[in-house]
Order: structure tokens, then sequence, then C-alpha cells
């Protein structure tokens, strides 16, 4: 294997931004499919993607003829000190005007650029997972914390870390890594930290390292685990390989294998079913980084993930409904993403709406607010929140959209309720296109009282989270804006003290409901002395007849989890 290789790019804003740097006197030569051929100069003009190029090819007039037999070529150019290539197109018009010679050809899907092999990042893709173990070689090895690889090169490689990682890596000038394959293939190397970027939202560092000490043999297997990731990540994206066989390095171990390596591996959960919502929690934080990175809504991992959260409700809706109030640790948009979508499904019922519509639900449900994470840093803590802001917040719909458009297997008539339809109010006042009345359909009017409430019940900038009480006051009091057909059907459903409340009890205690009995009751509470979001360390679990213990319920305590 040579030193140099060509790394195919396939996301569509890669390929055009690539493209446009091409868009400059000298900057493009074109190479005819033809043998002993060399490059000539041309010059790109126009970028009309994804249907084509206008080049100028007014210096190499001589090919005119060869071009209007149907013969390839590839474009070749610089960008960066690279060398990119697109694969072979043909012309599809040519013509003179004003003695230039301007040829219309194919765009190109894909793009290759050169890499220094040394130097090539494989990055790993949505649903590639890799977990890390990073040790503080100087303390021994004693000193551990778990993360997540990002991508991987023979020099070094990037890896998420949470936050608290930044005590072992401050007294760490050199670390041991052991990289942990999905099928039980590990790998140790000694690397120093570099470069480290924090995000509060998310709670984690992402940690560059340069890998120092390396034999041949850890060298020899470095550049065999950057290959199977690139090959691995081939079989996804905008252009995927699907004939490519998988890596094997992907394949997971048998049932009853040990605990998958990573960041989420050790965070404490008050309940099973929090920590298995959690999984769904990592995909959807995934998911936001890859759109932040330029790409599209997973349809293989919507599809899959849609049909986990749908197990879960399915399997226990109660104990679902409080594990969306564990998530601390997760993104605002991920934990409000998928309380949306735990409550639509509960709210829709699951005994005459087929499996398919409440899978769609689910699907769309969770996802619907992740274009919020392509708008401008810090918009949405923005204070006051005035009219500017609420113009450039209504971009996070149809930036949503664009990037749904791979999921062909999801309705758009769910998609577009769930997605635009919930942003919108009956009067007219809503976003993104002012719809009204009976412009809405039942699952627009069901999500806006969903999504609202969630919304309200959680601290903003300019506000602190409201009661539950207060949040049906603001909804009954506003029917110009909320159908009062679901607002009751949501109170009916979920009661005056809805599961995932925080609540003062006349003996004093402070609980968070679990379960509630057919009367609205509660039936199952967790005590806790902190009002503060459901943790590892909340207290006794009562069950029975709570309020014959505890006394009666005062008051919710509002908390924004």
């Amino acid at each position: 294997m040579g030193q140099d290789e060509f790394i195919r790019v396939g996301s569509p804003t890669e390929i055009e931004a690539l493209l446009e740097q091409l868009i400059q006197p000298g900057g493009a030569s074109l190479l005819l499919e033809k043998t002993g051929s060399t490059p000539l100069p041309v010059v790109v003009m126009e970028l009309s993607a994804p249907e084509s190029m206008v080049l100028d090819i007014t210096a190499v007039r001589e090919i005119v003829g060869e071009l209007k037999r149907g013969i390839g070529f590839q474009l070749l150019g610089q960008v960066q000190g690279k060398m990119i290539r697109t694969p072979f197109v043909k012309s599809l018009q040519i013509e003179t005007q004003e003695g230039r010679v301007r040829c219309q050809c194919e765009y190109p899907h894909y793009l290759e650029e050169l890499q220094r092999r040394e130097a090539f990042r494989a990055r790993l893709r949505l649903g590639m997972e890799v977990g890390a173990i990073v040790r503080g070689i100087e303390a021994g090895g004693d000193a551990t914390v778990q993360g997540d690889l990002k991508d991987l090169s023979q020099q070094g490689c990037q890896l998420e870390l949470p936050s608290s990682a930044a005590t072992l890596l401050a007294e760490a000038a050199l670390v041991e890594i052991e990289l942990c394959f999905p099928n039980g293939t590990r790998f140790s190397v000694q690397a120093a930290p570099r470069h480290k970027v924090a995000d509060s939202d998310r709670q984690t560092l992402r940690v560059g390292f340069h890998f120092e000490n390396c034999s041949a043999e850890q060298e020899r297997k470095l550049w065999f685990f950057v290959r199977e990731i690139e090959r691995e990540s081939s079989r996804y994206g905008e252009e995927a390989d699907v004939g490519r066989l998988p890596s094997t390095l992907f394949q997971s171990q048998s049932v009853g294998a040990a605990a998958p390596v990573g960041r989420r591996n050790l965070l404490a959960y008050p309940t099973p079913m929090a920590r298995r919502l959690a999984r769904v929690a990592g995909y959807l934080d995934a998911q936001l980084l890859e759109l932040q990175q330029g790409d599209g809504i997973d349809p293989v991992q919507l599809s899959r993930h849609a049909d986990m959260l749908l197990q879960l409700a399915e399997e226990d809706i109660e104990a679902l409904l409080f594990a969306t109030r564990c998530l601390g640790q997760e993104p605002l948009l991920v934990r409000h993403g998928l309380s949306v979508a735990v409550h639509v499904l509960a709210l829709a019922g699951s005994g005459s709406v087929p499996r398919d519509v409440r899978k769609a639900l689910a699907a769309s449900a969770m996802v619907h607010d992740l274009g919020k994470g392509l708008l401008p840093p810090g918009l949405l803590s923005a204070s006051p929140f005035g009219p500017d802001e609420y113009a450039s917040l209504k971009a996070h719909v149809e930036l949503l959209v664009q990037r749904l458009e791979r999921c062909q297997w999801l309705s758009v008539n769910i998609m577009r309720a769930m997605v635009t339809g919930i942003n919108e109010r009956l009067d007219g006042s809503g976003y993104p296109a002012g719809n009204e009345g009976d412009d809405l359909s039942e699952l627009a009017r069901m999500g806006a009282v969903v999504d609202v409430v969630d919304a309200m019940r959680r601290d903003r900038a300019d506000r602190p989270a409201w009661r539950i009480d207060a949040v049906y006051r603001h909804l009954l009091k506003s029917p110009q804006q909320f159908d009062p057909r679901w607002v009751k059907r949501y109170v009916q459903r979920f009661g005056l003290r809805p599961v995932g409340s925080l609540v003062r009890f006349s003996g004093g205690a402070l609980g968070w409901i679990q379960r509630l009995d057919q009367q609205g009751k509660p039936f199952q509470v967790q005590l806790t002395e902190e009002v503060s979001p459901p943790g590892e360390a909340v207290g006794e679990i009562m069950r029975g007849d709570v309020t014959a213990r505890l006394g009666e319920m005062v008051e919710e305590v509002a908390v924004s989890t």
C-alpha cells in the first residue's frame, strides 16, 4: 500500500465548498479519459449543484470535438495544499459566446482528495462506536476515564471525554489510551494531550492527542484501524457504498458480552429505564453533532432508534415518562425532543393507532428541534429575546426539513405535522408559515400542546421553569392559540401531578412521582431531600397508599430537567 491515497468526499456540502475554491484562474485542470492525456488548463465558471457545472475551455478549444463525441474527463485542482479530483464526467452542452467557449458538464456526486497517509484522519460516522479508556501514566494507571473515539490517524486521535477528565489531563503530560472496538479488539498506545475544547451544554471535552513512542507494530496496526474506519464510514452518508462488506472491527460481540466502553458507560441513572433511554439520547446527541458538521439525518439510525423508543413505550410507558426527567447530562435539545416524543406516544395511545404511525410520530418528535443546533451560537440564550432573534429562530424548521430528505421511509404528513406544524398556532401567530385554523392537522394541534407544556416546564434565559398547574392555566386561557380539546385531553391523560413531578406532601416530605394509580393518585414515589433533577442520590422508593404515609400532595415544586 502506497504512502499516498485518494479518499472519497461524499458530503454535498463539502463537495460544493471544495469546488468553489477552484473558481479562479489557474484553479483547475482538465484530464481527458484516454491513454497518454495530460492535464489541460480550464476555468470553473459556475456551479449549479447538484445538476451541472460550467467551464471556460477557450484555451483548449481543440478538445471540443472529443468532448462532443462523449469522451469523459476529470477536473483536477489544488485546495489548501491538497489535490482533489472529480470522477469522470461528460459534457452536456458546448457553446461559443463572444469568442469564449463554454462547456456545461455533469456535476460530480463525489470528489476524491489526495491524503498523505500519515496525516489522513478517519472520522467515525453516526452509528460507529469505538470506546476509549484513558489512563494517567504518572499516577500509575490508577486514574482512568472513559470516552468515545471521534477520529483517528497514524499520528494521533480525537476523543470525546466527560468534563471530569480535565483533572486527569491537567496532571498528566503523557497518558495511555486503550481503544475498544465493538468486536472486542483492543489497542493501547501512549499519547500526549494537545488541544482541548470544552462544551458546557453537553458537559464534554473534545481532546486531541498525539501518539508517542510508537513501535513499528503499533504503526502498522494504527494504519489498519484507520483504513477499516474509512472502509466502514464509506457505507454511510450521502454516497453510501452499500455493496461494501462491513468491517469486522464494527461487528458487535454476542449477547452477554461486557458492557461497552464509552463516555456514557459510567454515568449514573436513577432507574434502569433511564439508562436504556440514555442510549436513544446518545444517538440524538451524536446526530446533532453530525448536523452541525454538514450532514443530514441518517435514515437508518433514525428508524432504528425510533423502534427502540417505541419498544420502551410499549414495555412501560410510566417508567419511560419518568426517565425523560432523568437525563440531566444531555443537551437541552436532546432532552426536549425525547420528552415531546414520549408524551406524544402516551397521548396518542396505542390501541387504535397503527404501529408505523406511532413510529413516525416518535421519530419526527425526537428530532423536531434539532434544527436549532444549526442557528447562530448564543441565539437561544439571548435575553431579551426580541423581534430580530425571533425572526432568526424561525429558520430552524426549514434547516431541519432539508436535512430530513433522505428519510424516505418517514411519512411526509406526519413529519410536517411534528416538525413544522408543532410551531404553528390556531390564530396564525406561530411559525414558519403562519398557518391557522383549518390549515392545521390534528397531529399538529396535539404536537403544539405537548411541545409548549414541555418547554414551559424548563428554565429559559428570561424566566424559570413553570409549575404544571400554571402551564395548564395558561393553555386553557389561550383557546385562540391552542386547541382546547387537546389541552383537555392532555390534562386528563397526565393529571395535575404528572409522572415526573417533584411534589411536596403535607407531612413535609419531597418525592418524585414515578407512577400514578387509575384515580391519578401517587402509587410509587421516590423520596429526595434536594430540589434538583432526579439523580443517583434519590432516596427510598414508596409504593401503594403513599398519601397514607406522607399526607396529601400540597404542591408541585418546579424543577427544570
